[in-house]
């Protein structure tokens, strides 16, 4: 698996440096989109898909992460539970998936793009 790594400059007196890998921020973008009510789960490409039945579970599945000069934009594939209303529910996930990037990394988010995959209905219908 290729992935990037972001470099943040923290302050003038340098100890160090601190490389945030892309995987860390869908990871944050993942677990912060779960928390809403009403999102069900998020859901992977085909090699996700297989990772996850062999035991390698991915928590980044269902996102895709595009770090341009310390600037964020998130595209998230989610699967929402029947019943919620989907553009309430999509403001929430964007409001939260920015603000938790924002405040764990530093980084700017500009944009969460949604995709609706998948709506799971109640057993029985």
């Amino acid at each position: 698996m290729d992935s990037k790594n972001i470099t943040l400059s923290q302050s003038e007196e340098k100890i160090g440096t601190v490389q945030i890998a892309d995987d860390v921020v869908a990871m944050i973008a993942s677990l912060a989109a779960t928390e809403i009510p009403g999102v069900s789960a998020m859901i992977g490409n085909i090699t996700n898909e297989l990772m996850s039945k062999v035991g390698m579970k991915s928590l980044t599945k269902g996102v895709k992460v595009d770090i341009i000069e310390n600037v964020v934009t998130i595209h998230l594939a989610i699967i929402l539970e029947y019943g919620y209303n989907i553009p309430q529910t999509c403001q929430k996930v964007q409001e939260k998936v920015k603000t938790a990037i924002e405040n764990m990394t530093g980084l700017t988010v500009a944009d969460v793009n949604i995709r609706i995959a998948s709506v799971n209905m109640p057993k029985g219908q």
